[in-house]
């Protein structure tokens, strides 16, 4: 294990933010709600988490993103609301989706290097090993980081409902080793798994997580002293490792009446030799150039290309074709590194087929000339030196009634303003 510092850095946040009224968030401030107490505060579910009090609560208010009473994205978003779960019903149990939301038979599962027969560092410095869905572990530079860990059966505040694995762990808990630091991009059950967080408490990672997802943390037993939480554009130190929150375009809540009241984030990872990037979840917007002009370029970056509809919640979740665009984005002014497309094959989220995400991607990748690295839930990637393609999901595809191979594009880059 590395030594670590927990010191935040803030930096600055060039320019000024004119608020706006998100189509998706309410018209009138939500919030200043007093924080639940006593014999309420207990009748919470624990998988809920908890509500940002005190100091946390002030720092939250201080927040530029923090806007009339709720988090706000730098520009209005559109996402589904109750009225429109009637249509993504029916259009996730119609067409050619119905069926082709899951594969044929459990996917093939790969050993994570560093359980392998030739077990031990990376050669390069820096290794990526896919966990299934946004979960990724990260050696770099001497350190390991964990990304987006769930390891539970469901994404769901409950055990007995919600999306399940597609596929198994592809290691089991306590294979994973000692991990440096934890980082979080925003408190949604597909990210953020109450047990999991719990199993994680035995060691002595530090947690980075955006504005108040450190109240869900510490109801679950993480020591205060290991929780560092940032806002946009702030930095923490773990080790020679710096760990900062870049903008997203997203949104948050685990209750019914908590959206909006923690804050969402995309992950700058730089070590001495090394940076990547893991982008949580979020729409395209120009935020990504922002990064990649300011971090960038990247060895790689760990972008979310499932789980999304252009019908119904187009700026929450990027499409394969605006998770190339976004990659490329990221580099700057220099060259794109490994793309490692994430937040797919694992969980059933969205109403498209279940291969149709990495195949898209794919052809995207390919005509803009972006290499790509896509391993089975549990393979690990050095950036330096990938290993030839392998569509190992073709093998448990369902046939597809209408192909699709020829819709991927890149699309227009979003308006600067």
């Amino acid at each position: 294990m590395s030594e670590r510092s927990t010191t935040l850095t803030d930096i600055p946040v060039p320019g000024t933010r004119v608020p706006e009224v998100a189509l998706s968030q309410p018209r009138t401030p939500p919030a200043r709600r007093a924080p639940l107490t006593g014999a309420l505060a207990r009748l919470r579910p624990a998988s809920f988490g908890a509500r940002p009090t005190g100091e946390r609560l002030e720092r939250i208010r201080r927040s530029p993103q923090y806007r009339d009473g709720a988090f706000r994205n730098d520009r209005p978003i559109r996402m589904t609301g109750l009225r429109d779960m009637p249509g993504v019903l029916r259009q996730m149990a119609g067409d050619d989706a119905r069926g082709r939301r899951t594969p044929l038979r459990q996917p093939p599962l790969a050993r994570p290097a560093w359980l392998g027969d030739e077990a031990g560092p990376p050669a390069s410095g820096l290794r990526l090993t896919w966990l299934g869905h946004a979960s990724v572990l990260a050696e770099i530079d001497g350190h390991r980081v964990l990304f987006d860990p769930v390891f539970g059966e469901r994404c769901s505040p409950f055990g007995f409902v919600g999306p399940k694995r597609l596929h198994p762990l592809p290691i089991l808990p306590s294979e994973l080793g000692a991990v440096d630091a934890v980082v979080i991009s925003h408190d949604h059950y597909d990210h953020l798994d109450m047990a999991t967080v719990r199993a994680l408490v035995a060691g002595d990672a530090v947690f980075a997580v955006p504005l108040g997802v450190g109240a869900h943390l510490e109801r679950w037993g993480v020591p205060a002293e290991r929780i560092a939480e940032l806002d946009w554009h702030e930095s923490t130190r773990v080790g020679a490792l710096t760990l900062t929150a870049a903008p997203g375009q997203h949104f948050c809540g685990r209750g019914l009446f908590d959206r909006w009241q923690t804050l969402w984030a995309s992950w700058v990872v730089a070590g001495p030799e090394h940076r990547i990037y893991h982008s949580g979840d979020t729409g395209y917007f120009p935020g990504f150039a922002e990064t990649g002009r300011e971090h960038g370029p990247f060895d790689a970056t760990m972008i979310q290309i499932g789980a999304y509809s252009e019908r119904f919640w187009p700026d929450i979740h990027m499409t394969p074709e605006q998770g190339v665009r976004a990659h490329l984005d990221l580099a700057g002014e220099g060259e794109a590194g490994l793309l490692m497309p994430v937040h797919w094959g694992t969980f059933n989220l969205g109403p498209h087929s279940w291969d149709e995400p990495v195949e898209l991607t794919l052809a995207a990748a390919e005509k803009a000339g972006v290499p790509v690295t896509a391993p089975r839930p549990g393979g690990s990637v050095e950036p330096a030196a990938p290993p030839p393609s392998d569509p190992w999901w073709r093998a448990v595809a369902r046939p597809a009634r209408a192909a699709r191979a020829g819709r991927a594009r890149l699309g227009p880059r979003p308006a600067d303003g």
